[in-house]
Formats: structure tokens, C-alpha cells, sequence
């Protein structure tokens, strides 16, 4: 199973790239939303490195191995659950994927079906899926930012003293997934403590995560009601 790959960029095209590594070509296939996220950083000669989910795409005839590439384990921790939802198979999320992941998320935990009804390839009754299987697990994903921060800084503190092994667990995960997302560390701590200023009994990163976004969400409203 081939889980990350790096090397130089030998093509690029809308959806795939070609990565020449160790004397052999890999054929990528990269979400558009997960290309836009590079900025154009992925361009023929560039050095890359990818997360990439592998699997075979088989027939009677033939077994066909796959890549997909993505940015950080977030992205592909999105994919995996987009693909569990009947009749979207790995590369017709590839194709959807078109927007932001973390608009995505925000439009599946929202339940906004003319979003995901604009996504290549979802119609309203796939789309009434997606919301049926994924709706409230999203919290995670839809705190992915577009903008700069200090994502390759690594794991600190989060102020998990007194708690439970596990809950010091959780948040220290929750820390190292915000940072993926381009949350600096300082603003990531804080949000952590005040999710658990509000639910004290969070014991796992994505109810950590969860708990962030509906926190989110409350002051978004508050802040429109107060414009």
C-alpha cells in the first residue's frame, strides 16, 4: 500500500499530475479543491510530496491500481468518509470535490442542498445521501482555513492538566489537527480550552473538533444579530 509519495513533477493536467520518483512514474489523480489549496505550486519540475489514498479499480478483466494525492491527512481523512456514502466511489469524489473542503463540510453539516446539488457530478438524491450519512461529523473538516498560519509548527501543550489519559489524548490530537489547518498554536490552545469550558466531558478528538465548530458558528451568528 503506497500511503505517501515524493519526487519531482514530470506533467501536470486538470485532475492528475505525474510524479517521477526512485526511476519510476506514479499518474496521481488530485481533487480540483485539493490542487487549488497548492497555489500553484504544483507545476512540471516542482518537488512534491502527497498523502495518498491507494486502491485498485478492478474489472473482469484487470486490476487497476489507483493513487489519489492530498495535501495533509485532513484532506484525506475527508475523502474516506465522502466515499462512504453509497454510489460515490473514489474517483467520482474526485470530481466533486471541486469546491473548498471545508465549504463542502460546512454546506453537508448545514444540510445545503443547492451547494452540494452544484458539486460535478451530485444530483439531489445523492446529495440528500451525503447529508443522511455525514451530517454532524463534520465539525473537523469545516474548520479548514484557506488562509496563512502556522501549520508546520509542532505539537504544545494545551493546558490538559487534571483531565483523564484519554481526554490529554484527545486534545493534544485536536492540537496537532487544528495546526493542519492552518491555525497557529496560541489560538488553537485557546479554542481547545474554551470547548472545554462549555462540555468538560469531551473524550475525543472529533467531539473536541465538534464542539469548536458549533462554537463557531454561535459567534458567526452572534456577530451577524449584532451587525
Amino acid at each position: 500500500m503506497i500511503s505517501q509519495i515524493s519526487g519531482n513533477v514530470e506533467h501536470v493536467a486538470e485532475n492528475t499530475i505525474t510524479v517521477q520518483t526512485s526511476g519510476l512514474s506514479y499518474e496521481v489523480y488530485i481533487p480540483t479543491a485539493v490542487m487549488k489549496n497548492f497555489d500553484g505550486k504544483i507545476s512540471k519540475g516542482a518537488q512534491v510530496s502527497l498523502i495518498t489514498y491507494h486502491y485498485y479499480q478492478t474489472d473482469p478483466s484487470k486490476s487497476i491500481p489507483i493513487l489519489i494525492g492530498f495535501a495533509n491527512r485532513v484532506e484525506k481523512d475527508f475523502f474516506e468518509k465522502f466515499i462512504t456514502v453509497s454510489g460515490v466511489g473514489p474517483k467520482a469524489a474526485v470530481r466533486a470535490l471541486s469546491q473548498p473542503i471545508g465549504d463542502i463540510a460546512e454546506a453537508i453539516d448545514s444540510a445545503d442542498l443547492a451547494f452540494l446539488k452544484s458539486l460535478p457530478g451530485i444530483g439531489e438524491q445523492r446529495a440528500k445521501e451525503i447529508i443522511a450519512k455525514l451530517q454532524g461529523k463534520m465539525g473537523k473538516f469545516a474548520l479548514m482555513r484557506r488562509d496563512g498560519g502556522d501549520s508546520h509548527a509542532g505539537p504544545d501543550s494545551v493546558g490538559a492538566h487534571g483531565r483523564a489519559p484519554q481526554q490529554r489524548d484527545a486534545q493534544e490530537e485536536a492540537l496537532e489537527i487544528l495546526l493542519q489547518l492552518q491555525y497557529k498554536k496560541d489560538e488553537a490552545r485557546e479554542i481547545i480550552r474554551k470547548a472545554f469550558s462549555r462540555n468538560p466531558k469531551l473524550s475525543t478528538s472529533e467531539e473536541i473538533l465538534n464542539e469548536v465548530y458549533r462554537q463557531s458558528k454561535e459567534q458567526s451568528k452572534a456577530s451577524l444579530r449584532g451587525a
